[in-house]
């Protein structure tokens, strides 16, 4: 894999633009099915069974995490052996046919099927760009390139609210996938691999390897645990606290924070990272989601203003450690396995995110309520933080 180049040219802005964009293709395809999902199930599934509607739409969402999870894992193995930009323009262009192709379906069981290969190609997609822009990008601006990137998908997250506003039809909103087509047509054209001769190794990356691995993952994984519990439940956590309101302006108005908060955090992550390092900014990442978690969700017993501080200041540590984590996790390997072993690390923690979604109501009884529910997800933070300070003796590789 090629140097970073010493100065930003026209290619090299292209190529950043072309992979921001495709993060908010990917932000924005994996919202749509949840602003849609009531008409969708409601439309295709027959009367007879709206008793099933639950565990239809539970499939629906599961499956396509699931794709994302093997999409992760696939896909960086897969630009290992073909290389980055090919890879890219696979996965991109699968996004775009399977999200269109949604537009198009008779019945629920083909929306599984089509999520189900979008959430693959969104999968891989964050880990292609990631991990390309880390080998390409100068190095004395590629913290603060790879922040911006990280802003792309809760960029898109925005955009499917404002489809779902524009467009009342479902089956309308999902012609955005013509644009994450559309993109990897273009980028086809002006984008060529430098290199490809990458000599990969599946032994070399569990063997030689496998300490940055096990850190890897525990470090992104604790973070993606953490942070999905709570952009999953904390609307449900906020209308508990309530008692003579329907809740609709607080939930909207956390929720607006933790979106807001975690673009304003990724932003400003890769000027904090060349400031105080990358392993520092993990560890105040890691603490501070830790503690304010803990103050958010241990000491609220009625809503307050107050919450909204607390959780805009969640946010704000959330970003920043997305745009932090993509900078350091590709950095640990050598370029031959990077992809293999970033998509590794990535992705780990997904595959219990993905089986948490068929448990949610389960946990919230085992825990006791939600507000427990979230003390205890909000305690793996403790992990990666053990293991980001015990990261100090890794040698990170470029």
């Amino acid at each position: 894999m090629p140097e970073a180049a010493d100065r930003i040219n026209t290619s090299l802005w292209l190529l950043f633009a072309i992979t921001f964009f495709s993060n908010a293709f990917g932000g924005a395809i994996s919202t749509l099915m949840s602003v849609y999902l009531p008409e969708v199930v409601n439309e295709l599934v027959e009367s007879n069974l709206l008793g099933t509607l639950g565990d239809i739409s539970a499939y629906i969402n599961a499956l396509y995490l699931l794709g994302w999870t093997l999409g992760g894992f696939l896909w960086g193995l897969i630009s290992d052996h073909i290389g980055r930009l090919l890879s890219f323009h696979i996965s991109l262009a699968v996004l775009g046919v399977s999200t269109l192709a949604i537009s198009f379906v008779t019945s629920w069981e083909m929306v599984v099927f089509f999520r189900l290969l979008s959430g693959f190609a969104t999968g891989g997609i964050l880990v292609i760009t990631n991990t390309y822009l880390s080998e390409v990008w100068p190095a004395k601006t590629r913290s603060i390139f790879i922040g911006f990137l990280s802003i792309g998908f809760p960029v898109g997250i925005i955009t499917a609210g404002m489809i779902n506003f524009l467009f009342h039809d479902w089956r309308t909103g999902f012609y955005i996938g013509v644009f994450p087509l559309a993109t990897a047509l273009v980028s086809m054209m002006v984008n060529r691999e430098v290199s490809t001769t990458l000599r990969f190794s599946l032994k070399t990356t569990f063997n030689d390897n496998h300490q940055n691995l096990l850190r890897g993952s525990l470090i992104f994984g604790s973070m993606l645990i953490g942070l999905w519990a709570i952009f999953s439940w904390l609307p449900t956590w906020v209308q508990t606290l309530l008692v003579d309101s329907d809740g609709q302006q607080e939930r909207s108005f956390c929720m607006m924070l933790l979106g807001l908060g975690g673009l304003t955090g990724g932003f400003f992550s890769g000027w904090i990272s060349r400031s105080v390092g990358l392993r520092k900014t993990m560890l105040i990442c890691f603490a501070g989601c830790l503690v304010t978690s803990l103050i958010l969700f241990g000491t609220n017993h009625s809503f307050s203003e107050i919450i909204y501080l607390e959780t805009a200041v969640l946010a704000i540590f959330f970003g920043i450690s997305q745009g932090s984590l993509a900078t350091y996790i590709p950095q640990l390997f050598p370029s031959s396995i990077r992809g293999t072993s970033t998509g590794f690390c990535y992705n780990t923690g997904r595959i219990f995110t993905t089986a948490a979604v068929f448990f949610v109501g389960t946990l919230v009884t085992m825990f006791g309520g939600y507000s427990q529910t979230l003390l205890v997800f909000s305690s793996i933070f403790l992990l990666g933080l053990i293991a980001i300070y015990l990261s100090s003796d890794l040698k990170i590789k470029t």
